[in-house]
C-alpha cells in the first residue's frame, strides 16, 4: 500500500485537529476530482513498517489531536491493509477516532454481500466513527459544505448507523 500524503495536523478533513493520511489508489474516477493523481495505486511512497512507525508515533505523541482522517484515493480499495494499519495505530495510541472518506456510499459498503461475509470493506467500516460517503459530482460541487466537496456526499455516524440498520447523519460537536 502506498500513501500519497500525510499531514500531522489538519483542520480540513474532519472535525477538530486531525492527522490526515492519504491512501493511494481509486477506481471511481470522479470527473473534477481535486486529486486525480491519487487514483494511481503506485503514486506516492510505500507505507513501509518504518514509515508507518513514524506516523503512529506522531499521532500517539500529539495530545492535541481529535483523531485521524483517512482519505485518498479511496481507502476502501486497500481495505485489508488500511484496517490492519488502524489496528496497529490503536494498539500503540489507544482509542483513536477515525474519519474515512470514500466514493462508495454507506449503503454500498453495508450491502448484504459485505455485511454477511465480513468483507475487508465492511470490517474497515466497523473500525471507523465517521464516513464521508459518495462520489464527488462536479455538477453538485459546493465549497460551502463542511468536510466534503459535493452536495450528494454525506457525513455518516457509523456506530449509530450500524446499530440502527440505516444511515444516520453525523452531528457536529462544535457549532458553526
Amino acid at each position: 500500500m502506498n500513501i500519497c500524503g500525510y499531514y500531522p495536523e489538519s483542520i480540513n478533513e474532519g472535525e477538530g485537529l486531525r492527522a490526515a493520511i492519504f491512501i493511494s489508489g481509486c477506481r471511481h474516477y470522479c470527473k473534477g476530482c481535486f486529486s486525480a493523481a491519487t487514483w494511481n495505486f503506485n503514486y506516492g511512497e510505500p507505507l513501509t513498517p518504518e514509515r508507518e512507525a513514524e506516523i503512529i508515533a506522531d499521532i500517539a505523541n500529539n495530545p492535541l489531536l481529535s483523531g485521524v482522517s483517512l482519505l485518498g484515493g479511496d481507502p476502501f480499495f486497500s481495505a485489508a491493509e488500511v484496517g490492519a494499519f488502524i489496528d496497529r495505530l490503536r494498539a500503540a495510541a489507544g482509542t483513536v477516532p477515525i474519519w474515512i472518506y470514500s466514493g462508495y456510499t454507506y449503503e454500498e459498503l453495508t450491502a448484504p454481500e459485505h455485511a454477511e461475509t465480513g468483507s475487508p470493506e465492511y470490517r474497515l467500516l466497523e473500525r471507523c466513527q465517521v464516513l464521508v460517503d459518495g462520489r464527488f459530482v462536479e455538477e453538485l460541487r459546493d465549497p460551502s459544505l463542511l468536510y466534503r466537496g459535493s452536495s450528494n456526499q454525506r457525513l455518516i455516524d457509523i456506530p449509530k448507523s450500524l446499530s440502527s440498520g440505516e444511515a444516520v447523519l453525523w452531528e457536529p460537536t462544535f457549532s458553526f
